[in-house]
């Protein structure tokens, strides 16, 4: 890889450098062109500015927000790509720092073994200048700085006496622990020494002799500091001391260790009275111990930055044992906290260990340690797994309730209708405006206590999957609303997740319209409203801000608005099972045979005397089903109107398009063995125009199926022109087919109407000579 490197950067180097000067010629012209204008005596910045920043205010701020939007993602990435090496940037810098000791190590030792050639070198060179006079025994004659000897040849010099008793002054306070003055002497004795060894005012021996009795003084209040600071009785101000006049001596590194080192033996004291906590939540345990480990923490944290600064070595050192211990803490809380409570899916129980052990962790932020993410990261499987058992326990709840629920829409069995108040303060005092079956209200009641407690969820970036989550129950508990569905059995195996649980069918139209009410409230408002509580917008600032709260749709988060889409798209499969059935119950009959055949408008030219302008009996009956369910409709979705609507068209759209795409009905039409004759056709152009007239009626006409409708009435028309009769000259007015449909509307509806004494309502013959030809026209042709 580096040889690689090398040739690519040898490579680069050869093509930039043949391409340096006429690169740097361009660019010196250009440069120079540019500089053009402010040389210029008359150059003004002003306008020079005007000129070429064209933005205007609101560009500018588009583009401030721009930049502060970049400004957050990179510093977002920063933050992920810190977190993601920072254990090896730890490891790194640990193995520099080791290497940095060794390298001070191997330097002491060369400058020893440099010492003692050089004093090797002088005992040699002073040998041979006097060769008579041999050095006194005992050391009593000392070096002066031309390297002869002292005429003093008697008595030892003060200094040379000072060095004797040295030792011993070093010995007693060592033995009464007095570490302040220990430590001046020592210094003391090495600048003396230094000063000796430079100015030759000691013979070697003595001071060999001096120089190693400093080093084992050194060395054994090294030991007695390191001894008092792993005492579990040196605490606070004491071992501070110790450890800050380890530190003088020069053996950093160890003082460091022993600081973390005692702190941990402190706090691991401290838990030996700490026993897991009896409730089922844990909840005290996590708080003791929190207290007891991020205590100890932020202890260990202030005396380091106290005594060894920002030194890089010792913020790494302090950072991963930081790091080690809370990752010890997190085993713990696990094992005797969170365990139980995952696997029984107890979220809201895991979620308060959490916040807890969170709450104490980042206090520990103000002194730099951000161990947060250590925690959310070791958390978030046994958080994950109680999302898991709770979601799997709502849906298994909702099932058992569904199997004996009888899809009658009631009032939460909590709330009195007079009052509108509720004992259960969790659940929000709104949705007692509604009606739901049981199952639904359970389901309902579920998912809003599940959404109780989601702080941990939103710092654990939960937020995603427990809204999956969440879609994933809703989606199986619709599954058992189609199955509910009388006539669904046979399409259970098109169910996934529903599994082989048992239902009670609605067998009543109520009961079925029951169904959608539980589906579109839960999808429209219910499960929305409480998913907003994953959303950061949803604080309690926020909630205290009645202005902000009309731009709610507006302000929630992308995620969740197409979360609540694909929940309405799972109650669109309920809907059109539900149109689907009721328009193949209007269709067929029980032994399968169609209500709805091309012989019914076929035959009626044989039978010209028994005809009665009515509309045929299916679209009766689809015109009297429809106004039944809008009854219903009305009562089960106050304040919700538009669902009702929308049901009503999709349930006419079923039945007008499973016609448009009945072959067999249009190929005998259209190439059967009879043709359609004029009152044929006039029965079928009255059939569309009465779905046409009762749809607009009831305002749930769409565009849709009003295209289909003429798509039909146009195809139905070619057929018969087909056979060489003009259409024109067989259908009447619209305006008698409108009276014939109004009049059926309100005969079917209980109310007969009087027929118009001018005009026989039975007699098409009577109009077809005033009829417009554009008729057909713009009826059958879109």
């Amino acid at each position: 890889m580096a040889a690689a490197a090398a040739k690519t950067t040898t490579t680069t180097t050869r093509v930039s450098s043949r391409s340096t000067p006429a690169a740097a010629k361009e660019n010196g012209t250009n440069l120079e062109e540019g500089l053009k204008a402010f040389k210029s005596d008359k150059f003004d910045a002003d306008s020079y500015l005007h000129t070429k920043c064209s933005l205007n205010e609101k560009e500018i701020r588009q583009l401030c927000s721009y930049l502060l939007d970049l400004k957050r993602v990179s510093a977002e990435e920063m933050r992920k790509s810190v977190y993601a090496n920072y254990t090896a940037f730890i490891r790194t810098s640990k193995e520099i720092s080791d290497l940095e000791g060794e390298l001070s190590s191997i330097r002491n030792l060369l400058s020893t073994q440099a010492t003692l050639i050089h004093s090797l070198a002088e005992g040699v060179h002073v040998d041979l200048l006097s060769p008579a006079k041999p050095a006194v025994p005992g050391g009593g004659g000392s070096l002066v700085a031309n390297g002869e000897l002292s005429a003093e040849d008697g008595e030892p010099s003060d200094l040379e006496k000072w060095s004797e008793e040295f030792p011993d002054l070093l010995d007693v306070l060592l033995a009464e622990r007095r570490v302040e003055e220990a430590l001046a002497a020592l210094d003391e004795g090495e600048r003396v020494a230094s000063e000796a060894r430079e100015t030759r005012a000691l013979s070697l021996d003595v001071l060999t002799s001096l120089e190693t009795a400093i080093i084992e003084r050194r060395q054994k209040l090294a030991d007695q500091l390191a001894e008092a600071a792993c005492q579990p009785s040196t605490r606070g101000g004491e071992l501070r001391a110790a450890i800050s006049a380890l530190k003088k001596l020069g053996d950093g590194p160890r003082a460091h260790s022993l600081l973390l080192n005692s702190h941990f033996q402190r706090y691991q004291y401290n838990m030996q009275g700490l026993r897991p906590s009896s409730t089922s939540y844990g909840g005290a345990y996590t708080a003791a111990l929190s207290q007891i480990v991020f205590s100890a923490v932020a202890q260990a944290a202030s005396d380091s930055l106290a005594i060894f600064g920002q030194e890089r070595e010792y913020a790494s050192e302090l950072v991963m044992w930081a790091t080690k211990q809370t990752e010890a803490f997190a085993v713990l809380i696990k094992r005797h906290a969170l365990a139980s409570s995952a696997a029984a899916g107890g979220l809201r129980a895991a979620a308060e260990c959490v916040q807890i052990a969170l709450g104490h962790c980042s206090l520990l932020e103000s002194r730099g340690l951000a161990l947060c993410p250590v925690l959310l990261r070791l958390f978030r499987p046994s958080v994950e797994q109680a999302l898991d058992a709770n979601l799997k326990r709502i849906e298994e709840s909702t099932a058992a309730l569904a199997a004996a629920d009888d899809w009658v829409l009631t009032y939460p069995p909590t709330t009195t209708r007079q009052s509108g108040r509720s004992s259960v303060t969790s659940v929000n005092t709104t949705a007692f405006q509604h009606k739901l079956t049981s199952s639904a209200h359970r389901f309902n009641l579920m998912v809003q206590d599940f959404f109780e407690d989601v702080g941990p969820l939103l710092s654990m970036q939960l937020g995603g999957q427990t809204l999956e989550g969440l879609f994933q129950v809703f989606n199986s508990y619709v599954n058992m609303l189609i199955k509910a569905l009388p006539g669904s059995m046979e399409e259970e195996g098109n169910f996934e997740g529903s599994g082989n649980k048992i239902v009670r069918l609605a067998e009543t139209e109520a009961q079925q319209i029951a169904l959608l009410a539980n589906a579109s409230l839960l999808a429209d408002e219910l499960l929305p409203r409480a998913a907003m509580k994953l959303s950061p917008i949803n604080q309690a600032n926020y909630k205290d801000d009645l202005r902000r709260r009309s731009s709610d749709r507006q302000n929630r988060h992308p995620e969740q608005r197409e979360w609540r889409k694909r929940l309405v798209s799972t109650v669109d499969r309920l809907k059109d099972t539900f149109c689907r059935q009721h328009a193949l119950d209007l269709i067929f009959t029980e032994d399968g045979d169609s209500h709805l055949t091309a012989e019914m408008y076929i035959n009626l030219d044989g039978n010209a005397d028994e005809i009665e302008w009515f509309p045929s009996l299916i679209f009766q009956e689809l015109f009297v089903k429809l106004n039944r369910m809008a009854s219903l409709a009305a009562e089960m979705f106050v304040g919700r109107e538009r669902f009702a609507t929308l049901l009503l068209m999709r349930l006419t759209e079923t039945v007008i398009l499973w016609l448009s795409e009945d072959q067999s009905f249009w190929d005998d039409i259209e190439e059967g063995p009879r043709p359609l004759g004029p009152l044929g056709l006039q029965q079928f152009y009255l059939d569309m125009k009465f779905v046409i007239c009762f749809a607009s009626q009831g305002r749930y006409l769409s565009r849709n199926l009003h295209r289909v409708v003429n798509e039909i009435i146009a195809k139905a028309v070619g057929a018969f022109s087909a056979t060489g009769i003009d259409a024109d000259s067989v259908l009447p007015e619209d305006e008698w087919f409108n009276d014939l449909c109004q009049d059926a509307m309100e005969r079917l509806s209980g109310k007969p109407k009087a027929i118009d004494g001018d005009r026989e309502l039975n007699s098409p013959t009577a109009s077809v000579s005033a009829q417009s030809i554009s008729s057909v026209r713009s009826h059958g042709s879109s």
